[in-house]
């Protein structure tokens, strides 16, 4: 009973996460470049009455990188196949998968650099020549049989494009990085998902949870579903900048987007590692954090604020991290203690 209650709310926040996710291009907030350029890439192949070219979406997690796949599939009028790269585990997952795709498909693949590389190889000549050579049996009997494939759309999605080979990254027709949201960006996504959930807020509400949300969509709405619940058992269900602060601040999250793992990262290798460099995996024991957790959901965003510096020997605090500790950088040259850490 327990287990089917579960379940149940499971599936309701999977609803909700897809339907705050807009399915068109107008709907979609930011990336304004991207954006322009998968459309007129869309126009394109509507003109032909062609397949869309396989397209690759690179950036931090929680940018739009799936939304924008099913927005390519919406504007094409065809299915989308959604799979990851470690689920496909041997070569007859993925002939599977692009067997059963129909003309104009799109075949979407979360973290594509992830793939197994013999996985990966089979991939080249779908993309290119859209067959795949399947081996039957093994040994002296051993032989090829090339099945012809529908033409598709293959749209792949990393956090890390660097990990990418450069065969499979030729392949791919466009290529789409996505970066972090400017605050009013994210303001204006607030907005729009608070009024699909029916909650009330105002411009300097929806203000304060977006200059906290460290420049990502998806940490907005996460935000906004908490300041909600917050509301509704504190503040009369009308979320204004003073409640947001307070319910942010209650999940120790400051005005610069930065957590509890944020703090506790900057403080480990200022005080147990004398500011680095440091290597990622001493750094995940210090933090109790896996590497890759590290790499992928942590580092972006205090790599781009100014606050690490990655560095061959490894990371290393910059000056404006030790300002946000409220200490002396190395050398005994004196910083601002002003918005020092808690």
């Amino acid at each position: 009973m327990v287990e089917h209650k579960i379940t149940e709310l499971n599936k309701k926040d999977a609803e909700l996460d897809r339907s705050l996710r807009p399915d068109k291009f107008g709907d979609f907030i930011g990336q304004t470049k991207a954006k322009e350029r998968l459309e007129l890439l869309v126009q394109a192949a509507r003109g032909r009455q062609d397949v869309l070219d396989h397209v690759l979406l690179s950036g931090p997690p929680g940018l739009g990188k799936t939304t924008l796949a099913y927005i390519l599939a919406g504007a094409m009028g065809v299915n989308l196949r959604a799979t990851s790269g470690p689920v496909i585990e041997k070569p007859g997952d993925l002939a599977g998968l692009l067997t059963s795709a129909e003309r104009g498909d799109v075949i979407f693949i979360d973290e594509i650099h992830r793939l197994q590389k013999a996985v990966e190889e089979y991939l080249y000549a779908a993309m290119e020549d859209f067959v795949i050579d399947i081996m039957i049996d093994q040994g002296p009997h051993a032989s090829s049989v090339r099945l012809n494939l529908q033409k598709f759309t293959l749209i792949g999605a990393t956090t890390r494009s660097g990990l990418l080979s450069a065969p499979l990254r030729t392949r791919f027709g466009m290529n789409c990085r996505l970066d972090y949201y400017a605050a009013q960006e994210l303001t204006e996504i607030v907005r729009r998902s608070a009024r699909i959930l029916k909650v009330v807020i105002d411009q300097p509400g929806a203000r304060e949870i977006a200059q906290r949300a460290r420049g990502t969509p998806r940490i907005a709405n996460n935000l906004l579903r908490w300041v909600r619940d917050f509301a509704q058992v504190k503040a009369d269900n009308k979320i204004t900048q003073p409640v947001a602060e307070k319910a942010l601040t209650m999940l120790d999250i400051d005005k610069q987007g930065l957590d509890e793992m944020d703090k506790r990262l900057l403080r480990v290798i200022v005080e147990k590692f004398g500011g680095g460099p440091v290597g990622i995996s001493s750094l995940a024991v210090a933090v109790g954090e896996e590497p890759d957790n590290l790499e992928e959901v942590y580092e972006p965003y205090l790599i781009q604020e100014g606050y690490l510096k990655r560095t061959a020997q490894g990371r290393v605090a910059t000056d404006l991290c030790y300002q946000r500790l409220g200490l002396s950088a190395p050398g005994g040259k004196s910083k601002n203690l002003q918005g020092q850490l808690l």
